[in-house]
């Protein structure tokens, strides 16, 4: 099985990047964020957002399955219930980045996504792919652009789905979640020593999926 690792910091575009190249090259995208979101869900629903002990205790009884279409798009489960668009607010989204924090919950999600990289052909992205989750991954990307090339992509998607928010606001909250991954005790967010850096700051969609594509091209066929 070929496993490719991407990480980056919030607003790089990883998910539709990562999914935009895994369509490319015929792999299984794996959203790993996504899991961190459902589980800050999971939280947020048991009141036990903040309370290491509580969450221990909630994902003893938690159940989360991420499932793939015949067009190999991910959808997440939180214990029955497709929970794929709830988890994209931003409320959740600053939740996810403190729960990721727990080793609890980094012990829950490991097994399962290492599971599903010895079974098929990935695109991994998240924030520690390459260092902790794939440490062995065949191709590691640190997909990377400026925080405000990073903030104006999340704002207009943002008021896209019709929310209320200034550009001010989402590079306030761009910058605070880029200083919690970076300074966090345990996997902190960097580049593996081994990551090809990816600056995708200027670039299009249909460009950064082509720069990724590329490097990940390369690096397999020199192998």
């Amino acid at each position: 099985m070929i496993n490719v690792a991407i990480d980056g910091p919030a607003g790089a575009g990883k998910s539709t990047i990562s999914k935009g190249a895994a369509k490319k090259l015929g792999y299984i995208y794996v959203d790993t964020g996504a899991l961190y979101r459902t589980v800050a869900l999971c939280a947020a629903r048991n009141s036990a957002v903040g309370d290491a002990a509580k969450i221990e205790k909630m994902l003893s009884k938690a159940d989360i399955e991420l499932k793939f279409d015949s067009a190999g798009t991910q959808r997440v489960y939180l214990n029955g219930e497709d929970v794929s668009d709830l988890i994209r607010t931003p409320e959740i989204s600053m939740q996810a980045s403190a729960v990721s924090q727990l080793v609890p919950v980094r012990k829950f999600l490991l097994g399962l996504q290492r599971n599903i990289a010895e079974k098929n052909n990935v695109i991994m992205d998240g924030r520690d792919i390459a260092t902790v989750v794939l440490p062995g991954a065949d191709v590691k990307i640190y997909l990377d652009a400026s925080a405000e090339c990073r903030a104006e992509r999340r704002y207009r998607e943002l008021v896209q789905k019709g929310e209320k928010v200034t550009f001010d606001e989402v590079l306030s909250d761009v910058n605070k979640r880029d200083h919690q991954d970076m300074t966090r005790e345990i996997a902190p967010l960097k580049p593996a020593t081994d990551s090809i850096i990816a600056d995708t700051t200027g670039y299009n969609l249909d460009e950064s999926i082509d720069m990724v594509v590329k490097i990940i091209k390369g690096k397999i066929n020199a192998e």
